[in-house]
């Protein structure tokens, strides 16, 4: 298996992460990944049961949870995760994985409180990608009557490279002040005026 290179700077050894996963062959392909960054401590679960039990008894420093778990789903076991009264067990950073990452899916894992989804197969490259990706992030944690997790919009520097949305990069002139006068209503209304095209 390939894996993405080592950063030098970087040490994974004394992180602990749980994989929750019910495709046997993903947790196991996911924690041989792990493994090769250096991660000694990965524990994997069948579950989203199994998972819930894992972090009341282990504090982990980082998740990867599947959105089709078996019972209590991903978005389940993430919204139930954030709820928890133990603190450092709610601001667990929380990877989300899914087969088919519909847009809908997407806001789903989002609005359950989600740091980020990844959508599957997963490379090594993608997932060390990620992991540095929300190590680094520094979104505020977000707590009202409907949601908990971090805050749910890309600021500044926008979503990482590779994923659609808006960057801060995308700006690629300064801009400023209008240099020619602005348009009259009635050149507006013609510009939004709908046009019969013959082709």
């Amino acid at each position: 298996m390939s894996t993405a290179p080592a950063n030098p700077h970087v040490n994974l050894e004394k992180i602990s992460v749980l994989i929750a996963d019910h495709n046997l062959m993903s947790l196991d392909i996911t924690g041989q990944a792990l493994t090769a960054f250096g991660v000694r401590q990965v524990h994997k679960c069948e579950s989203g049961e199994q998972a819930l039990k894992a972090v009341l008894g282990h504090p982990f420093d980082f998740i990867i949870a599947d959105a089709n778990l078996n019972g209590v789903d991903g978005f389940e076991f993430i919204k139930l995760l954030r709820r928890m009264q133990n603190q450092q067990t709610a601001f667990i950073p929380v990877v989300l994985t899914m087969g088919h990452a519909r847009p809908s899916q997407v806001h789903q894992a989002r609005d359950s409180g989600a740091n980020f989804v990844v959508a599957k197969p997963i490379t090594p490259k993608v997932l060390l990608e990620r992991i540095f990706w929300v190590a680094r992030e520094d979104r505020p944690f977000i707590e009202t009557k409907s949601y908990i997790g971090p805050e749910r919009r890309f600021k500044r520097e926008g979503p990482p490279i590779g994923v659609s949305g808006r960057r801060k990069s995308d700006l690629h002139t300064e801009l400023g002040e209008a240099t020619t006068p602005n348009l009259s209503q009635d050149q507006i209304s013609k510009l939004m005026k709908p046009m019969k095209v013959i082709l």
